[in-house]
């Protein structure tokens, strides 16, 4: 089975020095590549520079992207050819559009005007004492993934912080018929520490529990199989 993996953080750009990212390692994907490979799929693996990854391995190949703007384009391009994605990417929800100074952010009568400009320097000065950042949402790339390939098998994950389990399950059953996914594994950050790796694997009839990334791996892969 050809199967596709995203992992990792998205980074997008403020300026050529500096970023919006979030914490994802990639160690999830890793391991969800890893078990994959042991039972003899053939993965390709999008993930960034900085993320963990797999050993070489024969039937793995790497796609490595930086922003959504890239992942997007390669999602695009390699969902028609897989028949299951498991899409563990932590995918930003903003990138930037404009930063500039507070003062003179107040001096506008619109802050619209700022969504239509684009910062010119290589790196934007460091002399305010405050400075206001403009953000535009990115495309939920989840949610395009159907058009893209109706055949495919989704799975998605949702990370949430400090929820009752209810309220966690309930948005992963949301987000599973909204973007008529296969599977949602739902994670609470608190639960995901020292090793463990508290996650709840909602399908269309029952929830699944697992505690390490590697029960998580191997749940995720025998509901493929």
């Amino acid at each position: 089975m050809h199967i596709l993996i995203t992992s990792g953080g998205t980074s997008e750009a403020i300026d050529s020095v500096r970023s919006i990212t979030n914490h994802s390692t990639g160690s999830l994907g890793k391991v969800l590549a890893e078990t994959a490979l042991a039972k003899g799929h053939h993965v390709t693996l999008i993930t960034t520079p900085t993320a963990l990854k797999p050993a070489p391995h024969p039937n793995l190949r790497i796609s490595l992207i930086r922003n959504v703007e890239e992942l997007l384009a390669q999602m695009k391009q390699e969902v028609p050819q897989h028949q299951v994605l498991i899409h563990a990417m932590a995918v930003s929800d903003y990138t930037p559009v404009y930063m500039t100074g507070l003062d003179e952010a107040a001096k506008s009568r619109d802050l619209t005007t700022f969504l239509h400009q684009e910062n010119q320097e290589t790196k934007i000065s460091s002399k305010d004492d405050y400075q206001v950042l403009f953000l535009k949402k990115t495309p939920k790339i989840i949610s395009l993934v159907k058009e893209w390939n109706p055949a495919i098998q989704l799975i998605g994950f949702k990370l949430l912080v400090a929820v009752p389990t209810e309220e966690l399950i309930q948005v992963a059953r949301e987000s599973l018929l909204k973007n008529r996914a296969s599977m949602i594994v739902a994670n609470d950050l608190r639960q995901i520490q020292n090793g463990q790796h508290q996650a709840y694997l909602v399908t269309n009839d029952q929830v699944l529990q697992a505690s390490t990334k590697s029960e998580i791996a191997e749940m995720v892969l025998d509901s493929i199989e």
